[in-house]
């Protein structure tokens, strides 16, 4: 099988490497107590008594008796308990008592690994019983946060529990399914690097391995098992409940997350009744956090303790009169404002997919969306995203479009959407399509992606799809023009091509076949 020796390989690097380079964090946390900063390492009694590893940290000179604002962070899937140490030792020196802990299943913590089931929410709101009970901590002003996993259990336990008024979800999912199954496709990578991750450091439980199991070998018979699963664990499904506690929700994520991707955070992000804020920032999944988990400076975390100066200590610092939706394009410095995600999609420039063209599936043409957590981290730091030669591609097993020359840059911000018609030989398939920034050489560099997958089709009879690429925000230079290509294998996700099969794309009269840029106004 193509996926478990390098997954696990790739998975132990991660844990290992990510562990290590988490030490600067213990040594400033450690420095930290000799100025006065409090810590301690404690066990919590979680849901049905299973025991959690935490720490708290609390500011100099506080007292069971001095009220402070409380923070909790539940750490990331794989991560150990020092994982916050470093932010936690600055909020405290602002003034707010903080307790992290390992979520269930994971490394000391009990249990079994719940993939933020209810026993991980119903954890929560146990740490926090304990903090009010144990600490100084203000119970009218609680705040939660925490990265990928524990952006998840946060913005959950903010459906369950109306004591939290703020939360900070970095890098975490609203809807687990349009995650990691988006476009009813399997992500391979993303999804065997979090089994593998989750059998080296922890428990999976006997759900979360028959799940993983049934996922990874395309189980079809079990998809909505796997579906009804993943609802069971998406904030966006318990929206009402979010809203109706009211808690200000701020989120934050990477235009190139492999695992999360941005569409579902900003989707969620339009149905929050109460105080939000959406940023959205160059990188791959946790890369935008990762320097403010060694203490350096961070715009993620700098957001986020604004945001909790703001509610939950009544700060008057102005982040509640900025413009709600914060964006970092990919391609530029600086951010930019908008009133909401609709806003960002004013501007929609379309080029045609014109023709008739067919291509061989299980032949993967070159096109790709690179490899998860590496690919689009090197795009963060080096603007280098994967790049192929578009006249070169081999159009038997590659469709390729192009727009005109543009004579000015094209600012593409937010979701690119694809509309075709497709007919297949066989049953079921798999497309994933592209779209480039082609230069004058011809030299593509990727702009977005997104798989789409369909069963059940009458060989022959084309149908209709609509498909949304990864959101993102990119600086088309003057002089380039778009490329839209489509292929069948990528290996970020499990394909379903049957052996032999053809796809057909065209562009009917009575429905014409385009792709639709958005760009933003100048």
């Amino acid at each position: 099988m193509r996926r478990t020796p390098l997954t696990l390989a790739v998975s132990a690097a991660l844990v290992a490497g990510t562990t290590l380079g988490l030490a600067p964090a213990a040594q400033a946390a450690e420095a930290g107590e000799t100025a006065g900063t409090g810590i301690r390492f404690v066990d919590i009694a979680g849901e049905g008594g299973t025991v959690l590893k935490a720490n708290v940290v609390t500011p100099a000179g506080s007292t069971d008796t001095t009220r402070h604002p409380l923070i909790v962070l539940p750490t990331s899937w794989a991560m150990p308990q020092i994982e916050y140490l470093a932010q936690a030792k600055k909020l405290a020196d602002s003034g707010y008592i903080v307790v992290s802990y390992n979520s269930r299943g994971f490394w000391q913590s009990g249990g079994e690994i719940e993939t933020a089931g209810p026993k991980d929410i119903a954890d929560a709101s146990k740490v926090i019983d304990w903090a009010l009970a144990n600490t100084g901590a203000d119970p009218a002003h609680i705040g939660m946060a925490g990265v990928s996993y524990g952006a998840g259990i946060s913005l959950l336990a903010a459906a369950h529990d109306p004591r939290i008024k703020a939360v900070a979800a970095l890098s975490g999912w609203a809807d687990l399914i349009e995650s990691i199954y988006s476009g009813r496709t399997q992500h391979l990578q993303a999804a065997a690097l979090l089994g593998g991750a989750g059998y080296l450091t922890g428990r999976p439980g006997p759900e979360l391995q028959q799940i993983l199991g049934d996922f990874l070998s395309s189980n079809l018979d079990k998809e909505e098992d796997m579906i009804a699963w993943g609802r069971k664990r998406s904030p966006a499904e318990q929206l009402d409940r979010i809203n109706a506690n009211g808690a200000a929700i701020m989120l934050g994520n990477a235009w190139g997350d492999t695992i999360f991707p941005p569409n579902q955070y900003a989707s969620f992000f339009e149905k929050l009744t109460g105080p939000k804020r959406l940023e959205f920032r160059p990188g791959d999944h946790a890369t935008a956090e990762a320097t403010g988990l060694f203490g350096l400076p961070n715009d993620t975390w700098t957001s986020a303790h604004r945001w909790f100066d703001r509610y939950l200590k009544g700060v008057d610092n102005g982040i509640d009169r900025e413009q709600p939706v914060q964006l970092k394009s990919r391609s530029a410095n600086g951010y930019e404002g908008y009133a909401d995600w609709k806003s960002v999609h004013a501007n929609q420039r379309k080029f045609d997919l014109g023709g008739t063209q067919r291509v061989w599936a299980n032949i993967d043409s070159g096109a790709n969306g690179g490899i998860t957590l590496l690919t689009n981290a090197l795009d963060q730091f080096l603007r280098t995203p994967p790049v192929v030669s578009v006249p070169l591609l081999p159009r038997a097993f590659a469709g390729v479009w192009q727009s005109e020359r543009y004579d000015t840059p094209q600012r593409v911000r937010g979701t690119v959407k694809v509309h075709t018609t497709v007919s297949s030989t066989k049953e079921s398939g798999t497309l994933v399509a592209y779209l480039y920034d082609v230069g004058p050489l011809g030299v593509g560099k990727l702009v977005g992606n997104a798989p789409y997958t369909f069963h059940d089709r009458t060989p022959g009879k084309p149908f209709g799809v609509d498909l949304e690429l990864f959101s993102t925000a990119y600086d088309v230079p003057a002089g380039h023009r778009l490329a839209l290509v489509v292929d069948t294998v990528d290996p970020l996700y499990i394909e379903h091509n049957p052996t032999g099969a053809q796809l057909t794309f065209s562009s009917p009269s009575a429905d014409p076949s385009y792709v639709s840029v958005p760009l933003r106004k100048e």
